[in-house]
């Protein structure tokens, strides 16, 4: 028996030894292998896309599908939901001359996602509501991070929210952080894809929707302030745990600068903080551009003039690389385009009848461009060089004072960045 132990542990040893060995020779005969190169992302084309309207109450909805634009009536107090092939817009503008709604209020129609990002004042200055609609056949659950001027406020109704396929919720801020002067939202899905829209009715006056704006980034810019008089106020969210410290750079149709005596802003960890801009613009079109070793979200407030003003909101967006499209626009429409760095081109079209030209913005510098469509009228805008951001704004004068409203260029839905996929095991280590 001791003697077959020996063999058999003996038998194993050789096993083992011409094993190495032949790992050895394979190791240093085999080929070097070639470093792979890192891909970049790749531009694709959108197939489908779903354009989610929250309740127009009887608005007149535009939708831009490549051909043309139509108009639909909406009434009801639901949304509107819309589905079509890539490139598909849609949007209304609503126009209340008297009362405590006065104002002009547009919207762009969400597309359902993952995260959504608002940033405006805060329920203690305006009556805010938040759309929340599940146009898919799953049920999602989402999470509201909540930031104010104080900080991160978690109340437990802003977790674990359940929206069934088809159901459309509205939220009343107040219930969240009913003493907040500026808010900061975060809408994140834990499951699912939801559909986010927010409409502010001011109490000093003016109301209309938040748009969505740029997720938290170390270098954001705010486009399509518009011009004329009126309060200007940007706020700014550091949604992370590092307080940040904010460099402002105004870029206007004469010049790009930093404001004097306002060239930075703190922002503690989780806040909001504030900054009036009103003189420091001085009353041009512009956007601007903010840096910061943080990642932060961005938006502006806009008043409008005259005895009874009215509110606009604009947020930190996207160059427009991938084009972008805006459907609803009516008299007294306006792009107001920049170019933070190098000269920037694109190209614009009013549709349906428009010619297309092209807009040149010169480095560092902001342009406006008047829109001149018949009724409500689609335009559509396509990169051609440099990096260039927009925003549209629609005005109208009265004689009590001014309406406005302001919707910034997002990214449109006829092309998307696909990112490369790779082999990794790390998708199934614990």
């Amino acid at each position: 028996m001791k003697a077959f132990v020996e063999n058999r542990f003996g038998l194993l040893a050789l096993v083992l030894i011409a094993l190495a060995a032949l790992y050895g020779v394979a190791f240093v005969t085999r080929p070097a292998v070639a470093p792979q190169r890192p891909v970049a992302a790749q531009r694709v084309a959108v197939e489908s896309v779903t354009a989610v309207c929250p309740p127009p109450g009887g608005a007149n909805v535009a939708v831009y599908t490549g051909g043309g634009v139509t108009r639909k009536t909406v009434k009801g107090g639901k949304p509107y939901i819309v589905n079509g092939a890539g490139g598909l817009e849609a949007g209304y503008t609503t126009r209340v001359t008297s009362g405590r709604e006065r104002g002009l209020a547009g919207v762009r129609c969400a597309e359902p996602s993952a995260t959504t990002w608002l940033i405006g004042p805060g329920p203690a200055e305006a009556a805010l509501t938040l759309h929340l609609t599940n146009a898919d056949k799953a049920v999602a659950f989402a999470d509201i991070e909540v930031h104010a001027a104080e900080g991160r406020i978690t109340p437990e109704q802003a977790t674990g929210i359940e929206v069934k396929p088809g159901e459309h919720r509205e939220i009343d801020l107040r219930k969240l952080a009913p003493s907040a002067d500026v808010m900061a939202l975060g809408v994140t899905t834990t499951s699912g894809r939801l559909a986010v829209s927010a409409r502010a009715t001011l109490t000093s006056g003016g109301v209309d929707w938040l748009p969505a704006a740029a997720p938290p980034a170390t270098h954001v810019v705010v486009p399509g302030i518009p011009g004329g008089g009126g309060r200007r106020e940007l706020l700014v969210a550091a949604p992370g745990d590092t307080d940040a410290l904010v460099r402002i750079r105004a870029i206007t149709e004469d010049a790009a600068y930093a404001t004097k005596g306002r060239e930075t802003l703190d922002v503690p960890a989780g806040a909001v903080a504030s900054l009036d801009l009103t003189t420091g613009i001085g009353g041009q079109p512009a956007a601007l551009e903010i840096t910061s070793e943080t990642p932060v979200v961005a938006g502006l407030v806009a008043a409008g003039t005259g005895e009874q003003a009215d509110v606009a909101f604009t947020a930190s967006t996207p160059a427009l690389d991938l084009g972008s499209a805006v459907a609803a626009n009516g008299k007294g429409s306006r792009l107001i385009l920049t170019a933070p760095g190098q000269a920037g081109k694109v190209r614009v079209q009013v549709v349906p009848s428009g010619e297309p030209f092209e807009v040149a913005v010169p480095a560092g510098r902001t342009k406006s461009v008047k829109l001149k469509g018949a009724g409500t009228f689609g335009v559509v805008i396509t990169p051609v060089s440099g990096h260039v951001y927009g925003g549209r704004v629609g005005e109208e004068r009265l004689k009590r004072g001014l309406l406005l409203t302001v919707q910034p260029l997002a990214p449109g839905r006829t092309w998307t960045m696909r990112t490369p996929l790779a082999d990794t095991p790390s998708v199934v280590a614990p």
